[in-house]
């Protein structure tokens, strides 16, 4: 079998990034890399011609969902002509519907990677990437009259409790209740 040409190389590159992400917010960061590659349709040994560890794909994969996070608000806004309330309330429905809680893989990764990212020293990129994706994603959920921080803590708490108690009526009812606290007029 011959080389991959550096176009190939650049393409598994970027799928394998893809499908760590899905599937760290899904199962977290512990998911082997054979798994991982399998999922991805290549080889675990083509792995480690890709990246130098699976840290390294932790780093470049949490900065990936942040990423599609970011790309998800500006659509957001842009569908809604630039009126960032109508966005974020738009937002706030998505979230915390019972669609997101049941779709971790595609979803936020504040939320996904929290308990994973508590783990990890400090020092790390991932760290550094998951700290600045919940910074700038609470500054973009400020409003005049509510702090982001708090709208935050209580989007990323409600779908986190969810996904803890799905199957029970306490899940809907938590989605239910942030959803309310957080759109209600003030």
């Amino acid at each position: 079998m011959g080389r991959v040409s550096q176009a190939q190389a650049e393409e598994n590159r970027k799928r394998v990034v893809e499908t760590a992400s899905r599937m760290f917010r899904e199962q977290g960061t512990q998911v082997s890399v054979a798994d991982l590659m399998k999922a991805a349709g290549l080889t675990h040994g083509g792995f480690y011609k890709q990246f130098a560890s699976k840290e390294a794909l932790v780093d470049e994969a949490t900065a990936h969902a942040f990423e599609e996070l970011t790309r998800r608000r500006t659509a957001g806004l842009e569908q809604h002509a630039g009126q960032r309330d109508a966005a974020q309330r738009a937002l706030i429905d998505v979230y915390l519907s019972p669609a997101h809680r049941d779709n971790a893989a595609e979803g936020c990764p504040a939320a996904a990677l929290a308990t994973d990212m508590a783990r990890e020293p400090g020092d790390r990129e991932a760290h550094h990437v998951y700290s600045e994706g919940v910074a700038d994603f609470a500054d973009w959920l400020a409003t005049d009259d509510e702090d982001g921080i708090t709208r935050l803590c209580t989007m990323v708490g409600a779908l986190v409790l969810s996904r803890a108690t799905a199957g029970s009526p306490l899940s809907e009812e938590i989605l239910t209740t942030a959803h309310a606290a957080l759109t209600a007029p003030h």
